[in-house]
Order: structure tokens, then sequence, then C-alpha cells
């Protein structure tokens, strides 16, 4: 049964808040509602962060985090590590492994993660700029903190064999992160932990 709403203004506002992930036409309405009952100046606010975020954000043009100007605060940072390239899925995964504070080198950000059911291939993703960073010769070592998932472990083994002909290292993080576990989710103690005692990953990965 199709709800009815007493106002288009209303519908129209719970249908552009349902198209965001998790959250339905209830929770929709209701956020709606709560939004109507502040301020004018809490709204204009809200969207202003929003429309602000969405056309003045940048993306690091070395590791593609997402940031304010063309280089990220991690990647200027000269007290960390640059030998050392963390690869991650997503800003979720720099914001949970930096909460560690286990972890001193850079990062980069793929974009996503290889999934042919969702029409993502490795073009899609940031795959031959991190491989360009390690042409580069200053990397030693690229560690793999992607998602315990089958479409993690295909972007693994996938990026894995494009720096085989490099001469640099490549681990990636103990399985103290259960297989299916988005890294995101995982609590500091176990990430951090795992960032610490990775592994080479032709000894840990089989294909």
């Amino acid at each position: 049964m199709n709800q009815k709403y007493p106002s288009v203004l209303l519908e129209n506002a719970v249908n552009e808040f349902a198209k965001l992930p998790g959250i339905g036409r209830k929770t929709a309405l209701r956020l709606i509602l709560h939004l109507l009952r502040q301020d004018n100046a809490i709204v204009d606010g809200f969207s202003q962060a929003l429309v602000q975020l969405k056309h003045e954000v940048q993306y690091c043009k070395v590791c593609h985090n997402i940031c304010d100007e063309e280089v990220c605060p991690i990647c200027k940072d000269r007290s960390r590590d640059a030998s050392t390239i963390c690869v991650v899925e997503n800003i979720k995964e720099v914001m949970a492994i930096e909460n560690t504070m286990q972890y001193k080198g850079l990062y980069h950000v793929l974009g996503g993660i290889i999934s042919p059911i969702d029409g993502i291939g490795p073009a899609d993703l940031e795959i031959n700029s991190l491989v360009e960073r390690v042409e580069s010769g200053s990397v030693n070592e690229v560690i793999l903190a992607l998602s315990t998932t089958m479409e993690g472990d295909t972007t693994n083994f996938y990026i894995y064999k494009k720096l085989s002909p490099f001469d640099v290292k490549v681990s990636m993080i103990a399985r103290g992160i259960s297989i299916g576990d988005e890294i995101e989710y995982a609590d500091e103690v176990t990430l951090g932990r795992s960032i610490l005692n990775r592994t080479l990953f032709n000894e840990s990965y089989r294909m």
C-alpha cells in the first residue's frame, strides 16, 4: 500500500532521503519531520554543508583520499613512512586504520573493489596509479588491507599480480579479521594487531 502524504514537498523530500543506503521510507519520513521541527538556521547549515561538500571536496592526487586540497594531510606529513603504502577500499578504511594509531605509512584508496556482479572491473579502480607509485622506486612495501570477502580477495590477488614485476614486498593484514568481515567494522585493537602482524602475500595466500 502506497503511503499518502499531505504535501508534495514532503513526499519529494522523503523520496530523496530514501535513496540513501540503509534508509527506508519510514526512516526518511522520520528524518524529514525532525528537520522540519528545527530552526531554519540549522536546516540551512545542514543543506549548505552537503552542497559545499559535493561541489568543493577534492581527492588527493597522490593517494585518492578525500581532502580539501590537492594533496591530503597524510601524504603531506613528512614524519610518516613514505616507503610503505597501505591499500584500502575507501576513506572509511583510512579512518578506521588511523584510529588504531598503529600505522605510520601512507595510503592508497582504490575507490572500491573488483566485483563483476556489480559491473566493477580493475579499470574502474585506482590500480594503475598504485602501480605507478610502486614503479617510481620509492616504495618498499605494499600492505593489502581489503575486506576479507571474495571480492576483496580477488582484488588482492589482482594487485599482487600487477606488482609482481617490481622489487617490492607485498603483504596483507593478518587474518585476525574474520572471513567476510568489513574492515571499517573491526574494533581498533583487532585491526591494529592485524596490521602489525601482517604476513607476506605469497606465504599467506595460495591460489
